[in-house]
């Protein structure tokens, strides 16, 4: 079983499947330069709901996997310098691991564009897909992150 794929084993909730898809797509992208409507279009043929060595996935939200995966790419340009912002004086974003980019740049795009999730949902499932792929200080630093842009993003929502 590929890492993450854990999390999207029958039971799961279809929006946590479709995050899930999502980091995983935009590693994807990232790594083999494919564009975002041929990724789409290729999970959702082949990778939400199927089988991964026999056994039946559950199936995402197809329709929330793409909004977050144009949303993530439509927003890049706005999300990276806020990413760049959060690291230690120095680093690069080019330098963080491709998959905490992914995760980052989802969660952020929800944190931003999807008031609809609430900010706390949304920070404990990319601390989910985190975990899923990360045992180290990853799933720390992406928490960190998330908070911070939610305490920007949604000061209403948030009581700081």
């Amino acid at each position: 079983m590929a890492t993450g794929e854990k999390n999207i084993r029958e039971g799961a909730p279809s929006r946590s499947a479709a995050r899930l898809a999502a980091v995983q797509a935009l590693y994807q992208m990232e790594a083999g330069g494919q564009g975002v409507e041929a990724t789409i279009r290729e999970f959702k043929d082949f990778r939400l709901g199927g089988d991964i060595e026999g056994e039946k996935l559950h199936a995402a939200d197809a329709a929330f996997f793409a909004d977050i995966l144009r949303g993530a790419v439509e927003t890049q340009s706005k999300l990276d310098p806020y990413l760049q912002r959060q690291l230690a004086e120095g680093w690069r974003l080019s330098r963080l691991d491709a998959t905490v980019r992914a995760i980052l740049r989802a969660g952020l795009y929800e944190l931003i564009r999807r008031p609809d999730v609430p900010y706390k949902v949304v920070i404990n499932e990319y601390l989910d897909v985190a975990r899923a792929f990360f045992e180290g200080d990853e799933p720390g630093f992406i928490n960190a992150v998330l908070d911070a842009a939610a305490k920007e993003a949604r000061s209403d929502e948030v009581k700081v």
